[in-house]
């Protein structure tokens, strides 16, 4: 009788153990798969004329009629690491949270948000604005196609595809004109940087955008990572990883696919449940990533501009058109954005 009790006890508090590591391995399956964050009517979106849409979003405060340029993206990473420390700040630090292939219709699904990034940033005095890319604002003939490469290239190097080279996804960027990952920290106002990503022609491939810049980092000893992972979820963990560490890159340029394969796959649209899905899915990690920041040891020291955006739209399953809703983009900031950028 005592050894069933004693064998009772140990199947007890063996099932206990089990129930908290199936607990521990949930929550960590459910932090780096944010799909869990749909919201209740996230299948029943209102069809909207996209116009309208965008006359909707009171939290934008321009129109899409006076957007910024996607370059105005470098220029304000740039303005941060020229400005002076504010008092109490002893480091400079900056990152790009890019969602790639993001509608900013999708913005409409803020107001019902279980976890957002662009929430968090909104909540606490950050700013929104309307940006477009294609090389100037619809309606005018496009000058730049509304692709992945042409677009973060525009924003890593604060010019366009007729200077940068860059005019579609296979066209690599020579070593000049340098983007922040090398300009920042071959400058001095940057001690480091790092692009995570896992999209391969960013520079895995062979005609990568910053394929060569990538090669002259390592030819020359320049403290800039280019790491690409698997899948979005290798990405975060990269990032993460790095806000780990004490001494974080200064500079940290980051894409995250999820709704760039929604849109591929099913088509990019609010009417879509897979891109509203991925929408969910990159607002969630960002909102780790944004965590991740605020709990660094140092976090009170260290001078940090928070940037949100995208390099395009979309319309049916395709983008790298002319399309209303393939050029008007986004902007979020932690700080004031000047809507007199780049005009």
């Amino acid at each position: 009788m005592k050894k069933s009790k004693k064998t009772l006890m140990i199947c007890v508090c063996i099932a206990a153990a089990l129930c908290v590591a199936a607990g521990i391995i949930l929550f960590s399956v459910l932090r780096s798969h944010p799909s869990v964050w749909l919201a209740q009517g996230d299948d029943a979106v209102t069809e909207m004329d996209f116009e309208a849409e965008l006359n909707g979003l009171s939290m934008m405060e321009n129109t899409w009629e006076t957007a910024l340029p996607q370059t105005a993206l470098y220029d304000l990473v740039r303005s941060h690491f020229d400005s002076p420390l504010p008092e109490g700040k002893t480091e400079k630090k900056a990152i790009v949270i890019g969602y790639d292939g993001c509608r900013v219709d999708a913005f409409r699904l803020l107001g019902t948000a279980k976890r957002s990034a662009v929430n968090m940033l909104l909540d606490n005095g950050g700013h929104a604005v309307f940006s477009y890319a294609g090389g100037v604002n619809y309606p005018a003939e496009s000058t730049q196609k509304t692709s992945t490469a042409p677009g973060w290239c525009s924003m890593l190097t604060g010019v366009l595809a007729d200077v940068h080279g860059v005019t579609a996804n296979d066209t690599p960027k020579g070593v000049e004109p340098k983007s922040l990952l090398l300009s920042l920290v071959e400058e001095g106002k940057a001690d480091s940087s790092a692009i995570y990503v896992s999209w391969a022609k960013h520079f895995s491939t062979k005609n990568g955008t910053y394929r060569a810049e990538k090669e002259y980092a390592e030819a020359n000893g320049i403290p800039a990572v280019y790491l690409r992972a698997k899948n979005d979820r290798g990405t975060r963990q990269n990032i993460l990883d790095d806000l780990a560490k004490a001494d974080c890159s200064d500079f940290i340029f980051s894409t995250h696919e999820y709704t760039d394969h929604a849109g591929h796959g099913s088509g990019f649209s609010l009417q879509n449940i897979r891109y509203v899905s991925g929408f969910r899915d990159a607002d969630a990690t960002g909102a780790d990533i944004i965590e991740a920041i605020e709990n660094r040891p140092t976090y009170g020291s260290e001078d940090w501009l928070i940037l949100i955006t995208t390099d395009h739209g979309g319309i049916d399953k395709n983008h790298g058109g002319p399309s209303f809703e393939e050029r008007i983009t986004f902007i979020v900031s932690n700080r004031e954005i000047p809507l007199g950028a780049n005009e």
